[in-house]
């Protein structure tokens, strides 16, 4: 490759993989699907940390039942003060939502976002990590831009639902994944919502947004779709009451992560350009 075109990239010590689970639209259940691959992760007995990089709308706080009392504290590292993650379920987890009320605004141009996403991730003390699971905000903006430009990520997951409002979304933000300059590793595809299931009857299936979305645009991008992910009727409810391990008591949810997972754990893909 042209040095013209190498970009200098931070790794962060002691963390081997970082994976970001990314979509051009919001509303497609990024942050669940982010915490449910990082619970199924250190359910496997991976060492997991969970970033929460949804400046504007961090999720994670609600999905975790961290309340606002809750507020990482410093400790000294090498003469450097660094945020400790809270640790839930056994993750180690970081979210802007921890600095502010969650009521609270925050109100921040482009400048201040690219520098808290770079405090987040490498002013925490992560420790030894196997996985560090990125949630990332819709679109294709500063956030993205900053993740990309600055870390050196192992890969990203993609998620979309069925609809074909969702898949053209999504397609942009492959689009960018795919620039000859970047060169991040996409591994698949996550269509969610897939199918809904009733708790008590796990042999029916209705397709209330559609069927085949994420297949046509895995067939189109040569992607692979890595898992569908159902719903039923108790996930809103375990979500908003910060119950997300119980999603995992329905047997087709439950399997859905766990395939997802070892698609993570077997990851083949690898950067086209080096970056060094």
């Amino acid at each position: 490759m042209n040095n013209q075109h190498q970009i200098v990239k931070t790794k962060l010590p002691d963390v081997k993989k970082i994976i970001m689970v990314t979509s051009g639209k919001g509303g497609v259940g990024k942050s669940t699907i982010a915490s449910g691959l990082a619970l199924t992760l250190a359910r496997e007995g991976y060492s997991v940390g969970l970033l929460d990089a949804d400046i504007f709308g961090p999720s994670i706080p609600t999905l975790f039942k961290i309340n606002d009392e809750a507020r990482p504290t410093l400790v000294n590292k090498n003469g450097k003060n660094l945020m400790e993650p809270l640790v839930r379920l056994g993750l180690k987890i970081m979210s802007i939502g921890f600095f502010f009320d969650e009521k609270q605004a925050v109100v921040w141009r482009g400048p201040m976002v690219t520098n808290a996403i770079k405090q987040l991730l490498t002013e925490t003390e992560w420790g030894k990590l196997d996985y560090l699971i990125i949630d990332t905000p819709p679109g294709t903006g500063d956030v993205l831009i900053t993740l990309l430009q600055n870390f050196y990520i192992s890969g990203a997951i993609v998620v979309t639902t069925p609809q074909k409002m969702s898949i053209a979304d999504v397609q942009k933000a492959i689009n960018m994944l795919q620039d000859e300059h970047i060169g991040i590793p996409i591994l698949g595809i996550v269509e969610n919502m897939s199918w809904f299931t009733p708790t008590k009857h796990t042999d029916e299936k209705y397709f209330i947004f559609g069927q085949g979305g994420a297949q046509k645009l895995s067939e189109a991008l040569n992607l692979s779709v890595l898992a569908q992910i159902p719903i039923n009727e108790l996930i809103c409810q375990d979500c908003d009451k910060g119950n997300l391990s119980d999603i995992f008591e329905d047997p087709n949810i439950d399997s859905a992560f766990k395939l997802l997972a070892c698609e993570v754990i077997n990851q083949k893909k690898e950067y086209q350009y080096i970056r060094e």
